[in-house]
Protein backbone atom coordinates (compact mmCIF):
# COMPACT_ATOMS: atom_id res chain seq x y z
CA UNK A 1 0.00 0.00 0.00
CA UNK A 2 1.55 3.30 -1.10
CA UNK A 3 0.98 6.28 1.15
CA UNK A 4 -0.29 9.79 -0.34
CA UNK A 5 2.58 11.88 -1.81
CA UNK A 6 3.65 14.98 0.39
CA UNK A 7 5.47 18.17 -0.91
CA UNK A 8 7.91 17.66 1.31
CA UNK A 9 9.75 15.81 3.79
CA UNK A 10 13.11 16.67 6.46
CA UNK A 11 14.24 13.28 5.23
CA UNK A 12 13.75 11.33 2.11
CA UNK A 13 14.91 7.85 2.13
CA UNK A 14 15.33 6.47 -1.63
CA UNK A 15 15.27 2.56 -1.06
CA UNK A 16 12.51 1.03 1.77
CA UNK A 17 14.39 -2.37 1.70
CA UNK A 18 16.52 -3.73 4.79
CA UNK A 19 18.75 -0.67 4.64
CA UNK A 20 16.42 2.33 3.67
CA UNK A 21 13.60 0.47 6.35
CA UNK A 22 16.40 0.58 9.11
CA UNK A 23 17.22 4.33 8.48
CA UNK A 24 13.72 5.45 8.98
CA UNK A 25 13.35 2.96 11.75
CA UNK A 26 15.98 4.20 14.18
CA UNK A 27 15.14 7.94 12.74
CA UNK A 28 11.40 7.98 13.47
CA UNK A 29 12.06 6.10 17.17
CA UNK A 30 14.49 8.80 18.54
CA UNK A 31 13.00 11.43 20.68
CA UNK A 32 15.26 13.55 19.12
CA UNK A 33 14.18 13.54 15.74
CA UNK A 34 10.35 15.19 14.88
CA UNK A 35 10.40 15.60 11.84
CA UNK A 36 8.65 14.53 8.65
CA UNK A 37 10.22 10.58 6.78
CA UNK A 38 9.46 9.90 3.67
CA UNK A 39 10.63 6.43 1.80
CA UNK A 40 10.52 5.65 -1.93
CA UNK A 41 10.61 2.33 -2.83
CA UNK A 42 10.10 1.41 -6.56
CA UNK A 43 8.56 -2.10 -6.26
CA UNK A 44 6.78 -2.60 -2.74
CA UNK A 45 6.29 -6.38 -3.46
CA UNK A 46 10.47 -6.75 -2.87
CA UNK A 47 10.59 -9.23 -5.34
CA UNK A 48 13.97 -8.57 -6.68
CA UNK A 49 15.43 -6.88 -4.04
CA UNK A 50 18.70 -7.91 -2.60
CA UNK A 51 17.28 -8.46 1.18
CA UNK A 52 14.69 -10.76 -0.25
CA UNK A 53 16.88 -12.92 -2.53
CA UNK A 54 20.32 -12.89 -0.38
CA UNK A 55 21.29 -15.84 1.81
CA UNK A 56 20.85 -14.06 5.00
CA UNK A 57 23.77 -14.55 7.21
CA UNK A 58 25.31 -13.03 10.00
CA UNK A 59 29.00 -13.46 10.75
CA UNK A 60 32.12 -11.95 12.78
CA UNK A 61 34.81 -13.66 10.83
CA UNK A 62 36.07 -10.29 9.38
CA UNK A 63 39.63 -8.77 9.18
CA UNK A 64 38.61 -5.10 9.68
CA UNK A 65 37.82 -3.95 13.20
CA UNK A 66 34.69 -1.85 11.36
CA UNK A 67 33.27 -4.64 10.05
CA UNK A 68 33.26 -6.98 13.02
CA UNK A 69 31.72 -4.17 15.23
CA UNK A 70 29.13 -3.64 12.82
CA UNK A 71 28.16 -7.20 12.86
CA UNK A 72 28.65 -7.70 16.89
CA UNK A 73 25.71 -5.03 17.15
CA UNK A 74 24.30 -6.44 14.43
CA UNK A 75 23.64 -9.97 16.37
CA UNK A 76 22.85 -8.21 19.78
CA UNK A 77 20.03 -6.63 17.89
CA UNK A 78 18.81 -10.05 16.18
CA UNK A 79 18.71 -11.68 19.63
CA UNK A 80 16.69 -8.95 21.20
CA UNK A 81 14.33 -8.25 18.13
CA UNK A 82 11.44 -7.82 20.22
CA UNK A 83 12.50 -5.07 22.34
CA UNK A 84 12.46 -2.53 19.05
CA UNK A 85 10.63 -4.16 16.51
CA UNK A 86 7.73 -5.36 18.52
CA UNK A 87 4.15 -3.93 17.08
CA UNK A 88 0.78 -4.01 18.56
CA UNK A 89 2.11 -6.83 20.78
CA UNK A 90 3.46 -9.11 18.03
CA UNK A 91 7.06 -9.71 18.06
CA UNK A 92 8.65 -10.72 14.29
CA UNK A 93 10.25 -14.13 13.98
CA UNK A 94 13.15 -14.26 12.25
CA UNK A 95 14.11 -17.54 13.12
CA UNK A 96 17.50 -16.69 13.86
CA UNK A 97 19.64 -19.81 14.05
CA UNK A 98 23.54 -19.90 15.54
CA UNK A 99 25.07 -22.03 13.13
CA UNK A 100 28.42 -20.55 13.08
CA UNK A 101 30.42 -19.84 9.81
CA UNK A 102 33.36 -21.93 9.12
CA UNK A 103 36.27 -20.82 7.37
CA UNK A 104 38.87 -23.19 5.88
CA UNK A 105 42.34 -22.73 4.60
CA UNK A 106 43.75 -25.17 2.56
CA UNK A 107 47.50 -26.42 3.38
CA UNK A 108 49.50 -29.10 5.71
CA UNK A 109 50.73 -26.77 8.20
CA UNK A 110 50.29 -23.55 10.27
CA UNK A 111 52.63 -22.28 8.11
CA UNK A 112 50.62 -21.84 4.61
CA UNK A 113 49.28 -18.65 3.71
CA UNK A 114 45.83 -19.22 4.26
CA UNK A 115 46.62 -20.57 7.68
CA UNK A 116 47.98 -17.35 8.57
CA UNK A 117 45.10 -15.36 7.56
CA UNK A 118 42.61 -16.83 9.37
CA UNK A 119 45.02 -16.65 12.70
CA UNK A 120 45.71 -13.00 11.91
CA UNK A 121 41.90 -12.60 11.41
CA UNK A 122 41.02 -14.79 15.16
CA UNK A 123 43.23 -12.13 16.60
CA UNK A 124 41.34 -8.91 15.60
CA UNK A 125 38.29 -10.81 16.10
CA UNK A 126 39.23 -12.00 19.37
CA UNK A 127 40.44 -9.00 20.49
CA UNK A 128 36.80 -6.97 19.31
CA UNK A 129 34.77 -9.76 21.84
CA UNK A 130 33.90 -12.41 18.71
CA UNK A 131 33.44 -15.54 19.84
CA UNK A 132 35.78 -17.40 17.40
CA UNK A 133 37.24 -20.92 17.74
CA UNK A 134 40.58 -21.58 15.77
CA UNK A 135 40.80 -25.45 15.14
CA UNK A 136 44.05 -27.35 13.52
CA UNK A 137 43.49 -30.30 11.19
CA UNK A 138 42.99 -32.61 13.86
CA UNK A 139 40.58 -30.49 15.73
CA UNK A 140 38.87 -30.10 12.42
CA UNK A 141 38.26 -33.49 12.03
CA UNK A 142 36.75 -34.18 15.83
CA UNK A 143 34.64 -31.15 15.72
CA UNK A 144 33.20 -31.83 12.62
CA UNK A 145 33.23 -35.70 11.62
CA UNK A 146 31.53 -35.14 8.27
CA UNK A 147 34.70 -32.85 6.87
CA UNK A 148 37.08 -33.94 4.65
CA UNK A 149 40.07 -32.62 6.17
CA UNK A 150 42.82 -34.22 4.16
CA UNK A 151 44.23 -31.07 2.10
CA UNK A 152 43.58 -28.50 5.26
CA UNK A 153 45.81 -26.49 7.13
CA UNK A 154 43.25 -24.94 9.53
CA UNK A 155 39.56 -23.33 10.19
CA UNK A 156 38.08 -20.82 11.92
CA UNK A 157 34.47 -21.48 13.25
CA UNK A 158 31.96 -18.73 15.00
CA UNK A 159 30.58 -20.76 18.08
CA UNK A 160 28.02 -17.94 18.77
CA UNK A 161 26.91 -14.86 17.01
CA UNK A 162 27.14 -15.86 13.91
CA UNK A 163 24.43 -18.14 11.51
CA UNK A 164 21.47 -17.36 9.40
CA UNK A 165 17.70 -16.09 9.62
CA UNK A 166 14.50 -15.11 7.60
CA UNK A 167 15.62 -12.12 5.53
CA UNK A 168 12.47 -11.43 4.09
CA UNK A 169 11.33 -11.29 7.73
CA UNK A 170 13.56 -8.80 9.17
CA UNK A 171 13.39 -6.31 6.17
CA UNK A 172 9.23 -6.87 6.62
CA UNK A 173 9.68 -5.74 10.46
CA UNK A 174 11.96 -2.99 9.94
CA UNK A 175 9.38 -1.54 7.60
CA UNK A 176 6.25 -2.44 9.78
CA UNK A 177 7.33 -0.63 12.95
CA UNK A 178 8.77 2.38 10.58
CA UNK A 179 5.02 2.76 9.71
CA UNK A 180 3.82 2.16 12.70
CA UNK A 181 6.59 5.20 13.69
CA UNK A 182 4.48 7.56 11.07
CA UNK A 183 6.67 7.26 8.38
CA UNK A 184 5.25 7.67 4.83
CA UNK A 185 6.13 5.11 2.12
CA UNK A 186 5.25 5.91 -1.40
CA UNK A 187 5.43 3.72 -4.24
CA UNK A 188 7.30 5.28 -6.75
CA UNK A 189 10.34 5.69 -8.35
CA UNK A 190 13.32 8.95 -7.90
CA UNK A 191 13.73 10.21 -11.88
CA UNK A 192 15.85 13.29 -10.82
CA UNK A 193 17.22 15.05 -8.12
CA UNK A 194 17.65 19.17 -7.75
CA UNK A 195 20.83 20.46 -6.55
CA UNK A 196 20.57 24.10 -5.90
CA UNK A 197 24.50 24.90 -4.67
CA UNK A 198 25.88 22.48 -2.18
CA UNK A 199 22.17 21.29 -1.24
CA UNK A 200 20.13 18.63 -2.77
CA UNK A 201 16.34 20.72 -2.71
CA UNK A 202 14.49 17.35 -3.53
CA UNK A 203 13.37 14.55 -5.96
CA UNK A 204 10.92 14.27 -8.42
CA UNK A 205 9.19 10.50 -9.03
CA UNK A 206 8.36 9.07 -12.26
CA UNK A 207 4.69 9.70 -11.22
CA UNK A 208 5.36 13.40 -11.35
CA UNK A 209 5.21 14.27 -7.96
CA UNK A 210 7.72 16.43 -6.57
CA UNK A 211 9.37 15.82 -2.80
CA UNK A 212 11.37 19.11 -0.83
CA UNK A 213 13.59 17.87 1.07
CA UNK A 214 16.20 18.55 4.40
CA UNK A 215 18.22 15.77 3.28
CA UNK A 216 18.24 12.62 0.83
CA UNK A 217 19.52 9.33 1.61
CA UNK A 218 20.70 7.09 -0.92
CA UNK A 219 19.75 3.57 0.09
CA UNK A 220 18.88 2.13 -3.31
CA UNK A 221 20.38 -0.89 -3.71
CA UNK A 222 21.54 -2.50 -6.95
CA UNK A 223 19.66 1.14 -8.12
CA UNK A 224 22.50 2.84 -5.84
CA UNK A 225 24.64 4.21 -8.52
CA UNK A 226 22.06 5.55 -10.95
CA UNK A 227 20.74 7.29 -7.99
CA UNK A 228 23.84 8.77 -7.37
CA UNK A 229 24.41 10.32 -10.34
CA UNK A 230 20.99 11.72 -10.36
CA UNK A 231 22.69 13.69 -7.41
CA UNK A 232 26.18 14.68 -9.36
CA UNK A 233 27.70 11.86 -7.54
CA UNK A 234 29.83 9.26 -8.87
CA UNK A 235 30.16 5.86 -6.91
CA UNK A 236 31.80 2.58 -8.13
CA UNK A 237 28.94 0.28 -6.94
CA UNK A 238 27.59 -1.81 -10.13
CA UNK A 239 24.91 -4.76 -9.42
CA UNK A 240 26.17 -8.19 -9.64
CA UNK A 241 24.44 -11.47 -10.40
CA UNK A 242 24.77 -14.20 -8.04
CA UNK A 243 22.78 -17.70 -7.76
CA UNK A 244 21.93 -19.68 -4.86
CA UNK A 245 21.26 -22.94 -5.73
CA UNK A 246 19.35 -25.92 -2.97
CA UNK A 247 19.66 -29.32 -2.84
CA UNK A 248 18.85 -31.99 -1.08
CA UNK A 249 21.24 -34.47 0.84
CA UNK A 250 20.53 -38.05 2.08
CA UNK A 251 22.35 -38.11 5.12
CA UNK A 252 21.22 -35.91 7.80
CA UNK A 253 24.66 -34.36 8.88
CA UNK A 254 25.01 -33.22 12.81
CA UNK A 255 26.18 -29.36 13.45
CA UNK A 256 27.08 -28.16 9.84
CA UNK A 257 27.69 -24.10 9.85
CA UNK A 258 27.82 -22.40 7.00
CA UNK A 259 30.83 -23.39 5.91
CA UNK A 260 33.12 -21.38 3.42
CA UNK A 261 35.68 -23.78 1.26
CA UNK A 262 39.24 -22.47 0.44
CA UNK A 263 37.97 -22.84 -3.40
CA UNK A 264 35.46 -20.07 -2.48
CA UNK A 265 31.92 -22.66 -2.82
CA UNK A 266 29.98 -22.09 0.51
CA UNK A 267 26.96 -23.93 1.56
CA UNK A 268 25.03 -24.17 4.92
CA UNK A 269 21.82 -26.09 6.06
CA UNK A 270 18.46 -25.14 5.08
CA UNK A 271 15.54 -26.21 7.64
CA UNK A 272 15.74 -29.36 9.76
CA UNK A 273 16.98 -32.42 8.76
CA UNK A 274 14.51 -35.54 8.89
CA UNK A 275 14.70 -39.15 8.03
CA UNK A 276 14.86 -38.50 4.81
CA UNK A 277 18.31 -36.37 5.13
CA UNK A 278 18.80 -32.28 4.84
CA UNK A 279 17.96 -29.56 2.95
CA UNK A 280 21.13 -27.32 1.75
CA UNK A 281 21.77 -24.16 -0.17
CA UNK A 282 24.93 -23.09 -1.77
CA UNK A 283 26.91 -21.44 -4.32
CA UNK A 284 30.11 -20.02 -5.66
CA UNK A 285 31.59 -16.76 -6.98
CA UNK A 286 33.63 -15.99 -10.04
CA UNK A 287 36.67 -17.11 -9.07
CA UNK A 288 39.66 -14.16 -10.02
CA UNK A 289 40.20 -13.38 -13.41
CA UNK A 290 36.45 -15.22 -14.53
CA UNK A 291 34.45 -12.61 -16.19
CA UNK A 292 31.83 -11.14 -13.73
CA UNK A 293 29.53 -9.19 -15.96
CA UNK A 294 26.87 -6.70 -14.20
CA UNK A 295 23.52 -7.81 -13.74
CA UNK A 296 21.32 -6.70 -16.77
CA UNK A 297 17.88 -5.11 -15.21
CA UNK A 298 15.01 -8.00 -15.41
CA UNK A 299 17.41 -10.69 -15.90
CA UNK A 300 16.92 -13.23 -13.03
CA UNK A 301 17.87 -16.74 -15.27
CA UNK A 302 19.67 -19.17 -13.55
CA UNK A 303 22.68 -20.96 -14.79
CA UNK A 304 22.25 -24.71 -14.00
CA UNK A 305 25.92 -25.40 -15.00
CA UNK A 306 27.77 -23.59 -12.42
CA UNK A 307 25.97 -25.84 -10.18
CA UNK A 308 27.00 -29.47 -12.08
CA UNK A 309 30.26 -28.48 -13.05
CA UNK A 310 31.63 -26.69 -10.25
CA UNK A 311 30.08 -26.09 -7.25
CA UNK A 312 29.00 -29.45 -6.37
CA UNK A 313 32.11 -31.15 -7.43
CA UNK A 314 33.73 -28.58 -4.76
CA UNK A 315 31.37 -29.33 -2.10
CA UNK A 316 31.33 -33.19 -2.81
CA UNK A 317 35.30 -32.96 -2.13
CA UNK A 318 34.87 -31.02 1.02
CA UNK A 319 32.20 -33.24 2.41
CA UNK A 320 32.21 -36.67 0.96
CA UNK A 321 27.85 -37.02 1.98
CA UNK A 322 27.18 -34.47 -0.70
CA UNK A 323 27.91 -36.72 -3.74
CA UNK A 324 24.56 -38.29 -3.07
CA UNK A 325 22.81 -35.39 -3.73
CA UNK A 326 19.20 -34.56 -5.51
CA UNK A 327 19.11 -30.62 -6.91
CA UNK A 328 16.50 -28.26 -6.00
CA UNK A 329 15.15 -25.09 -7.42
CA UNK A 330 17.76 -22.44 -7.85
CA UNK A 331 17.28 -18.42 -7.96
CA UNK A 332 19.44 -15.29 -8.81
CA UNK A 333 20.13 -11.85 -6.98
CA UNK A 334 21.99 -8.62 -7.24
CA UNK A 335 24.72 -7.81 -4.97
CA UNK A 336 25.17 -4.12 -5.11
CA UNK A 337 28.82 -4.85 -5.57
CA UNK A 338 31.64 -1.57 -4.43
CA UNK A 339 33.86 -2.25 -7.21
CA UNK A 340 36.38 -0.11 -5.27
CA UNK A 341 36.99 -2.46 -2.36
CA UNK A 342 33.70 -4.45 -1.49
CA UNK A 343 33.03 -2.89 1.29
CA UNK A 344 29.76 -0.36 2.30
CA UNK A 345 30.31 3.53 1.14
CA UNK A 346 28.13 5.36 4.29
CA UNK A 347 27.77 8.53 5.38
CA UNK A 348 27.75 12.34 3.47
CA UNK A 349 29.33 12.92 0.64
CA UNK A 350 31.90 16.00 0.00
CA UNK A 351 30.43 19.34 -1.62
CA UNK A 352 26.73 18.07 -1.05
CA UNK A 353 26.02 18.92 2.28
CA UNK A 354 22.73 17.07 2.75
CA UNK A 355 23.51 13.57 0.89
CA UNK A 356 24.17 10.72 2.70
CA UNK A 357 25.06 7.66 1.00
CA UNK A 358 24.33 3.95 1.91
CA UNK A 359 25.20 2.05 -0.25
CA UNK A 360 27.90 -1.10 -1.97
CA UNK A 361 27.24 -3.49 0.96
CA UNK A 362 28.40 -6.60 -1.22
CA UNK A 363 26.50 -8.96 -0.03
CA UNK A 364 26.46 -8.01 3.77
CA UNK A 365 23.89 -5.35 3.81
CA UNK A 366 20.82 -7.77 5.95
CA UNK A 367 23.53 -8.08 8.58
CA UNK A 368 24.95 -4.96 8.73
CA UNK A 369 21.45 -3.00 8.63
CA UNK A 370 20.74 -2.38 12.20
CA UNK A 371 23.80 -0.93 12.87
CA UNK A 372 24.06 1.27 9.45
CA UNK A 373 20.12 2.23 10.43
CA UNK A 374 21.28 3.61 13.37
CA UNK A 375 24.44 5.19 12.61
CA UNK A 376 23.18 6.67 9.59
CA UNK A 377 20.13 8.58 11.56
CA UNK A 378 22.69 9.96 14.41
CA UNK A 379 23.93 11.55 11.47
CA UNK A 380 20.79 13.09 10.58
CA UNK A 381 20.00 14.03 13.97
CA UNK A 382 23.53 15.25 14.96
CA UNK A 383 25.61 15.26 12.08
CA UNK A 384 28.11 12.69 13.87
CA UNK A 385 27.88 9.15 14.90
CA UNK A 386 27.59 8.80 18.43
CA UNK A 387 27.49 5.10 19.27
CA UNK A 388 29.95 3.47 16.20
CA UNK A 389 32.46 5.52 14.38
CA UNK A 390 31.58 4.22 10.68
CA UNK A 391 34.06 7.37 9.68
CA UNK A 392 35.96 4.59 7.95
CA UNK A 393 33.67 3.38 5.38
CA UNK A 394 33.06 6.90 3.84
CA UNK A 395 32.67 7.87 0.61
CA UNK A 396 36.27 10.24 1.33
CA UNK A 397 38.73 7.07 0.82
CA UNK A 398 37.29 6.63 -2.71
CA UNK A 399 38.88 9.72 -3.70
CA UNK A 400 41.78 9.58 -1.58
CA UNK A 401 42.21 5.79 -2.88
CA UNK A 402 42.10 4.55 0.61
CA UNK A 403 40.27 1.25 0.48
CA UNK A 404 39.20 -1.10 3.26
CA UNK A 405 41.32 -3.83 2.92
CA UNK A 406 39.06 -6.38 3.90
CA UNK A 407 40.05 -10.15 3.76
CA UNK A 408 37.43 -12.13 4.46
CA UNK A 409 35.34 -11.56 0.92
CA UNK A 410 32.75 -14.50 -0.11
Amino acid sequence: MSDAVPVSADVVIVGGAAIGSSIAYYLAQDPAFTGRIVVVEKDPTYAKAASALSAASIRQQFSTAVNIRISLYGITFLRNLGEHLMVDGEVPIIDLHEGGYLYLASGSGPDDPGAVTLRDNHTIQTREGADIALFDRAGLATQFPWLNVQDLACGSWGRTGEGWFDGWALMQAFRRKARALGVTYVTDEVVDVTRQGRMIGGVTLKSGHKIACGTLVNAAGANGQKVAALAGVDIPVVPKKRFVYTFHCKQALTGVPLLIDPSGAWCRPEGKADASGQMFIGSIAPCEGEADPAMAENDFSVDPHLFEDRLWPLLAHRIPAFEEIRPGRAWAGPYDMNLFDHNAILGPVEQTDNLLLANGFSGHGLQQSPAVGRALSEWVIHGHYRTLDLSDLGFGRIAKQQPVLEKCII
